[in-house]
């Protein structure tokens, strides 16, 4: 089966993908933009990870923001490192989406609304981590 977390792609391959150079992908990473897995030393990125960076880059370019105002907006995507996020719904569909939040996951659509904020709690692997001190 398909599993778009595991990382297939060397740094030098998803830089040349993106247009972009090794060290801006390290910064990224630095930043907590982005955290590909790891083969030993060797960083390995996955499909989700390129969906991550290219709305990363989206967001830099189309949006204007610096790596601080990435930063911030990443912490409005709970999905951003879930495994089980499915994508965004398309304006003009019957799933209730949120008009001012494009999806990182799927282009040209934007983040579902949750009926319940428990919904997203639920899938939440922050949450998962603190009640397991408890």
């Amino acid at each position: 089966m398909f599993d778009a977390e595991k990382g297939l792609y060397s740094i030098g391959t998803v830089a040349e993908l993106m247009g972009e150079h090794p060290e801006t992908l390290r910064v990224w990473e630095r930043n907590d933009l982005i955290k590909p897995n790891r083969d030993r030393y060797q960083r390995k990125y996955s499909n989700n990870d390129l969906l991550r960076l290219k709305f990363i880059k989206f967001l830099m370019e189309e949006k204007g923001l610096n790596v601080a105002g990435v930063r911030q907006m990443i912490t409005m995507y709970p999905c951003w490192y879930n495994r089980n996020c499915k994508g965004g719904a398309h304006k003009n569909s019957s799933t209730p989406v949120n008009e001012a939040k494009p999806c990182w996951k799927v282009e040209n659509t934007y983040c579902l609304v949750a009926s319940d904020k428990s919904e997203i709690c639920s899938s939440c692997e922050h949450l998962k981590s603190c009640s397991a001190g408890e």
